[in-house]
């Protein structure tokens, strides 16, 4: 199926390059779950030192402090919560992930909470989740 005339091949080339996106896009969630299962087994949660998990979509980002020994959420922050919801207008911006960042280390310090371990869950440490980290460290945690 070769295209002679150069309308065929305009038409060929506009074809093939929405494919190219949508294989971006798999290749994108490809590579955050491979670095995701790489680090998952270097990185474990104890209940001296938990390991703070983060999940970020685009409308929403959420944290929760794990013990992986006994398979336990401890503590949990997200902007779908009541109390930030309220605080927050945009759920899916840096300052969102703030506010996130700055809950989660208020909840985990009345549980007892000092020390954890911080899993970026695959995604690259930069942008909501760097803010997030940063907002967590400031309210007190160590990692």
């Amino acid at each position: 199926m070769k295209a002679n005339t150069l309308e065929e091949k305009k038409e060929r080339k506009h074809r093939l390059k929405g494919w190219k996106y949508v294989f971006k896009k798999i290749n994108r969630q490809a590579r955050r779950k491979k670095r995701h299962l790489r680090m998952k087994d270097k990185l474990k949660g104890t209940a001296e030192r938990p390991r703070i998990v983060v999940f970020r979509s685009l409308k929403n980002i959420s944290a929760q402090i794990v013990d992986d020994k006994k398979g336990v959420t401890l503590v949990s922050a997200s902007t779908l919560d009541k109390e930030l919801r309220e605080e927050v207008k945009n759920g899916g911006n840096q300052e969102a992930a703030k506010a996130v960042g700055k809950k989660l280390a208020e909840r985990a310090k009345a549980q007892g909470i000092e020390t954890v371990i911080f899993d970026k869950n695959g995604y690259l440490y930069t942008g909501k989740v760097q803010k997030l980290a940063d907002a967590a460290r400031e309210a007190g945690l160590k990692f």
